[in-house]
Order: C-alpha cells, then structure tokens, then sequence
C-alpha cells in the first residue's frame, strides 16, 4: 500500500482492530515538564462524579465486566484516594485461543472535545492489585472523532507494560500513540483490556494523577523525516533542488515526446487497441525509471498537460511496492512480446542488483528509498509492500530461472513472523524502526489488497493457515460506523477451520465488503491469482460482483458515463486520494474521480465491459498520452490528472498481459512452490451459502 498519503490511510482506517501485543517502551520520568494539565485526581472525587465521568464498556455483557470505584489505599507512604479498576473475564474468553478475538472491555473517561496538541507526554501511576493478580500489560487511548465517516473514531493508542505490584510513574510520549494525528477535540481517555493479550482473567489496578505534560522533547515519533544526505549533495551540486530538475530528467530511460494523442489514430480493431495501450504503457513504465539503477520512479507529474521538464514535477523516490511491480511489468512485456528474453533478462538483473546495495533491516526493505542514490527515506517497514515485493520476485524467478538464485535469497531473507501477531492471528501493518515498535493496526479485512500477502506468508510458511480464517469477511452488527449491516453474520466450520462469514446485499447482489469500495482492493491480487479458477464460489465470484456493483452504481446511480474509482490522484490538484463505491466497503472510500488502472483491473472480470469503457475513457477525455493513460479523470468536469503513477501504470500492463496472452502472469505465479501451497486453502470455501 503505496502511496505516502495511501500508507496514512492504511495506518488510520484499514485493519481496524486495535493491537495490545506490541508494547511500547514507557519511562517513569521527563524532565523538564513545562506544562502540565490535570486529566483526573481522586482526592476528592465523589462517586456521583465518578459515574458523571467513567463509564464502563461493555457496561452489561455476560462473561465480561469491568469496574471502577474510588478507594483510599498507601501510595508510597501516604494515603490517597485512587481510582481502582477491577475487571474479569471468563477464561475461556481470553489469550490466543479466545473465541472472541475482537472483544474488549474499556474504562472511558469523558473528554468532551479537549485539546491537547499543546502537549507532548501523558503520565500516570498504576500498579496491579497483588491481592486479586492482574494483567502486566494495558492499553492506553486516546479517541476523537473521525473527521469524514459519522459513528467511527480516531484512535491513538499505546500499550504500557511491567505493570506489578508497586506503584510506577508511566510517562507515553503521544507521538508514539500512532493512529491521531490532530490532537484537538478528544472526546475520551481510555484504559482498554483486549481479550486476546489477557493472561490473567481477572483481576484490578490502582490508578492515580493522570496528566498531560509538556516537556518540549516530544521523542521521535512515526512521522518523522529521513534525511538523504547523498541526494541533499546531488541536488547542492547543481545548485539546489530546481536547478538540478533538468538533470534529474537526464537519469531517466526516456521522456514523452508528445502530451496527448488524437483517439482517432487508436486502434479500431478490440485486440489491436488493448495493444497499443500495452505497448504504450510499458513504453512509459520502461522510460520513467532510473536509468543508473533500474528503479522505478513513483511518479512524473506533467503540470497542465506539457511535456516540458520545466512545469514537470519528478518524483524521485520509490516504495518496495513499486520495485515489485517494475519487476512483474518486465515480466508481462517480455510475454507481450513487446521486448526480447534477454532485454527482460537485462532489466531484471539491473533492478535486483539495486535491490542487493539497498539498506534492509531484518531482511525486509523500508517502504520507501530515493532512486537516485539508493538511500532509504521512510522509518517504515510496511507488510503489505512487502508481500508485493516478494510477488514480485516470486514471479520473476518462475519466468525467468536464470533469476532463480537471486531471487530467492532475497525472498527467503524475508520472514514473514516480523509482522504476524501470534495473539491475534493477524499481520500488523507494520513496524516503525526508529520507534522500535509495530504498527497500532493490523490488516483485519480479508477482502483487501493484502489478502495476497496474507496467503504469501502462509506459503512461506511464516503465518499458520489459521491466519486466513481469522480475518474478518464482515464486522459485527454493533460496529455501527459500516456502510451496511451484515446479514447472516454466523459461524462455519469446515476442513478444521472456524470463521465468522456474513455478507452485505444491495439490489440482488449479495457481497463480502473490502475497507474503502475500491476495485483496487477488490482486484489487484487477482493480477497475479486467478481467484476466478481457484476460488470460484467466494473470492472470483466477489470479485465479479464488486465490479458489476462498480459499473452500475457509476452509471445509474452518479450518471456518470465511464467507471471505476479507486485510491488514485485528484485533477488541478497535488493530492493523492482514495475514491470507491461507498456501500461496497465496510467503511467506504468517497465518489469520486475515474481511473484508468480500475477501469482495466476489470478485463479481469467483466472483460466485454472493460474494454467498452476503456474505449469510453479515450472518446470522451483528453486522457491519452504518449505513455498510455493519465492517472485520473473527474467525468463531472472532464478535468485530468496528468500524471503518470508507477503502480497504477503497472497495474494495467499486468491487466492488460493476463487478458491478451491467456492468463500469462496468473499461471506464473501459480506456478511458484510458494503459490502451490496455498491454492487449496481459499478453494472450498463459499461466501454466500
């Protein structure tokens, strides 16, 4: 996932449960303080104002409880008045075999919209009841409201660890407290106990002076730059970051010649245009890469539509996501014939010799990297670019042997254990190195783009097969923020697996919902994965369905002429946003721009359809350049993104290879020992039954 705005996204909204298995480091002091806020003091706190103010959650459910009363206990040699938290859960509810693996239970304290972006530190004193045992561990929150979907929080949360029986000052730095980036309008501070991380079933905290602190030293948090000093030097060298443009044009293989070409010189003939479109985007995807190191530029922006360096924005930079990508793109043209065996050879062996200098930690690269000069420009190792990047190599090793070797002792220094959370069943988004500390989230939806990754890391074997049956196909009812409700939401049971199924309906389809609606996330495994074969009766046929949804709510429901939305750039504008069919996801991306990478996802599963509309795309806007398709369309206004993205470039060569050269990139991947492992887990399983 992909894009930095994108990755944002993916951090906030897409996995949606909360993780307690990677706790943080906490501090018992800071120095100085400079300012200091008083959330709760329980020296005179009544228990009328205690009930005003905290309020339990779940406040009645059978087998799960949580409390809160005011006690006066010794709090290192004097006596005070503190909050107690007595909480309990039935055994068989908690730790990693729990049945319930999304239950928690919270102790909320009211906020009502407070501001606190003037602070840097929450701190508190705690310790376990040695009397009633207790858990080690608990997670701090903090909640606002999201700022576009009514009924969904934001969540900022940490886990605070070494709880025991003396009392501790923990000090959590809130730019550790990934998931709130705005610190205005908090609605609650909030204690949470999540049944999957609890050892103890049952058992109470003291609590006491909880504050905000300034300390002016917030600490590093997961935002934070990375500095390229070899790139600061190359662009000095020139005399700064705009002199060196025109030089940076210079590294590239190519540049487009022209900026639009008339619709009327395209192919009439259906094969023969979905030919020029491949020909011409890999043209593009070939030329817009480093041509010292074989890497991918993330994007070229074209500024109004001209072709001249002067107006252009080049973005050199590249995510793991893209360099997979490149890798698969070389591999589709090679089965297009649009270059030889050995062109693809060479290209292949340039980009994973870049890929063998490139900075890794833990045998996994960072998210993102300058092209330039090979240095790492991001803090983050992401799971999901990750996978992509193994997809990659994966791939190209099977079409290539003579890669073989190299391959493989990238892909098998990747162990896929870093991002599994055992407790949850689930892989986390990812892992800050700066932070030392996993993602918040974990990529909790199985119909999403990372589903592919999911099945990777199984066939790795790195994650047991009981990670796929733990990922949810829909969120509970009282999840009330979802787009729909999910209807006969029940357990299965089936060949030794147990999950929780469901679908939602509009019209007469019935569907199992992505995150945000996009036939990004609906399709883009099936690039490599013929769900359609494999999967016939749940992931293929939502795909179909996802699609169909697609093309109907844009042309009946928006009037719009052309479809397909999904996580694409904004015309007149530098922003990267994400766009969908609201009612196909379980939170729901907003309507928007058409784009030609969704637009040709869909020759994998309407293909008469696709085609009909891609044809529609070049009649009706100026969107064809001398590198296939811009990123973007609005079909309101007929205002175009000129730019030309990496990923989504590649993605519909990729489309374009499965279509024109009879599944050539699926049975590649098939093909893979890694892939043959797991065909057999998603192929009994039917999602409308």
């Amino acid at each position: 996932m992909l894009t930095k705005t994108l990755l944002i996204f993916l951090i906030l909204n897409l996995g949606l449960y909360s993780s307690c298995s990677q706790a943080g480091d906490t501090i018992s002091s800071v120095e100085p303080v400079l300012k200091q806020a008083t959330l709760a003091d329980f020296e005179n706190l009544s228990e009328d104002a205690l009930r005003q103010y905290w309020r339990a959650a779940p406040e009645d459910k059978p087998g799960a409880a949580i409390h809160s009363l005011v006690e006066s206990v010794d709090r290192q040699g004097r006596p005070s008045r503190v909050l107690r938290l007595r909480y309990a859960l039935q055994p068989e509810r908690t730790g990693a075999d729990a049945s319930s693996r999304n239950e928690e239970i919270d102790l909320i304290y009211q906020l009502n919209g407070m501001d606190a972006s003037d602070y840097d530190h929450l701190a508190f004193w705690i310790k376990g009841d040695a009397t009633e045992h207790f858990n080690k561990q608990i997670e701090v929150e903090f909640r606002r409201p999201h700022s576009t979907v009514a009924g969904l929080q934001e969540e900022g949360s940490f886990v605070v660890s070494g709880v025991d029986s003396e009392w501790q000052r923990m000090v959590v730095p809130l730019r550790q407290m990934t998931g709130i980036r705005d610190w205005t309008n908090l609605t609650a501070l909030v204690f949470a106990l999540h049944a999957r991380d609890i050892r103890t079933p049952q058992g109470s905290y003291f609590i006491d002076d909880i504050t905000l602190i300034k300390t002016g030293h917030p600490g590093p948090g997961a935002d934070d730059p990375v500095v390229a000093p070899k790139k600061q030097a190359w662009n000095e060298a020139f005399g700064g970051e705009l002199a060196a443009r025109p030089h940076l044009k210079d590294r590239l293989v190519g540049w487009p010649k022209q900026a639009l070409i008339d619709p009327d010189t395209l192919p009439t003939d259906e094969r023969e245009f979905l030919r020029r479109l491949a020909l011409d985007t890999w043209r593009g995807l070939d030329a817009l890469s480093d041509r010292e190191h074989a890497l991918p530029l993330d994007r070229v922006h074209l500024g109004n539509g001209s072709v001249s360096v002067e107006g252009a924005q080049i973005g050199d930079y590249t995510s793991v996501t893209n360099i997979g990508f490149h890798l698969l793109a070389i591999v589709a043209a090679e089965e297009l014939n649009l270059i030889s065996r050995d062109e693809a050879l060479a290209r292949l062996r340039a980009t994973v010799a870049s890929l063998e200098q490139m900075e890794t930690y833990r045998g996994f690269y960072y998210n993102y990297y300058n092209t330039t000069t090979l240095e790492r420009t991001s803090n983050f190792i992401s799971f999901v670019d990750s996978s992509w990047l193994t997809a990659g190599l994966m791939t190209a090793r099977t079409a290539f042997p003579e890669m073989r070797e190299r391959c493989t002792r990238l892909i098998e220094q990747s162990d896929y254990r870093f991002f599994y959370d055992a407790d949850w069943k689930l892989m986390s988004h990812g892992y800050y190195v700066n932070l030392g500390k996993r993602a918040t989230y974990h990529y909790g939806s199985l119909y999403s783009e990372a589903r592919l990754g999911s099945l990777i890391a199984i066939g790795k074997g790195d994650a047991p097969e009981e990670h796929w049956f733990s990922m949810a196909r829909t969120f509970p009812p009282e999840n009330t923020w979802q787009s729909r409700q999910p209807l006969h939401r029940r357990e299965k049971n089936e060949r030794g697996f147990r999950w929780t199924g469901g679908y939602y309906e509009w019209r007469d389809y019935r569907y199992v919902p992505s995150w945000g609606g996009s036939l990004f996330e609906a399709l883009m495994p099936t690039l490599l994965l013929d769900e359609k074969h494999y999967a016939p009766a749940s992931l293929g046929r939502n795909g179909e369905i996802h699609t169909e949804i697609q093309r109907r709510y844009a042309l009946e429901e928006l009037g719009y002429p052309v479809w397909g939305m999904s996580p694409s750039s904004t015309p007149r504008s530098d922003r990267y946003a994400e766009y969908g069919v609201r009612l196909l996801g379980s939170l729901g991306y907003q309507e928007g721009v058409v784009t030609p990478h969704a637009a040709t996802l869909a020759l994998l599963t309407v293909p008469a359809a696709a085609i009909a509309n891609i044809r529609q795309l070049t009649q009706r806007y100026s969107i064809y350049g001398d590198f296939g398709f811009y990123d973007a369309v609005d079909p309101k206004t007929g205002e175009v993104a000129y730019k030309y993205l990496c990923l989504n470039q590649a993605m519909t060569l990729i489309a374009l290879a499965d279509y024109l050269a009879d599944h050539a990139i699926q049975k590649t991947f098939a093909a893979d020992p890694i892939a043959r492992r797991i065909l057999p887990l998603i192929g009994f399983e039917n999602f409308f039954d």
